[in-house]
């Protein structure tokens, strides 16, 4: 079994180091490059992606009169947003130092690059700021549930969810109650998955 794991994290470790090789490539080929999470574009990438730019004034106009009637929709989600964002807050301070469960770190999730891009007007780049803060804030949410749920209730479903959280795989088999009681209130697998994502 430990020859296994080490073949997986191995895979997993050349899988990372391919992402990486293609993420430095696509950054020479846009011309950038990242500095105390600033994205800095060279002087003549920044030229040419102005060009592609649409003025402030024809962007407000709608070219399709669907999308104008649909930004109240859009933009009144900011409310329960917040809302959540507040109590996920609360509960994270609080209940993972009782837990022993490791703090996620809100900046892994809630990231806002976008405006860094010289080819999006002020409006669009309000559009992508409020996009980054409620995707990043669902998926940091996510992850405080996941853990709590690694914690509370490692259990798999008996029939396998579209989607799942990274903690899943980490779960006992549905049925398996030695296993299940083995990773109850284990804080300390946390401790052995940061272990493991300091080797990727």
């Amino acid at each position: 079994m430990d020859s296994k794991i080490k073949m997986l994290i191995k895979k997993m470790e050349e899988v990372n180091q391919a992402l990486r090789i293609e993420y430095a490539r696509l950054a020479k080929e846009y011309g950038f490059s990242i500095k105390e999470h600033r994205v800095i574009f060279l002087k003549k990438m920044r030229e040419r992606n102005k060009r592609f730019r649409i003025p402030v004034w024809k962007y407000v106009i709608p070219r399709d009169v669907r999308h104008f009637f649909s930004l109240p929709f859009i933009y009144m989600m900011i409310i329960p947003a917040v809302i959540l964002d507040l109590f996920i807050t609360i509960y994270h301070a609080v209940a993972f130092p009782l837990y022993k469960i490791p703090k996620v770190k809100r900046d892994d999730y809630i990231v806002y690059d976008r405006r860094f891009l010289d080819y999006l007007n002020i409006v669009q780049k309000i559009h992508c700021l409020y996009c980054s803060y409620v995707n990043g804030l669902f998926s940091y949410a996510v992850e405080i549930a996941a853990r709590t749920e690694r914690y509370w209730c490692p259990i798999k479903a008996a029939n396998k969810p579209l989607t799942n959280h990274e903690w899943y795989k980490d779960f006992a088999d549905y049925g398996n109650p030695e296993d299940w009681k083995g990773k109850f209130n284990d804080h300390t697998a946390f401790d052995k998955s940061s272990d493991t994502k300091k080797n990727l």
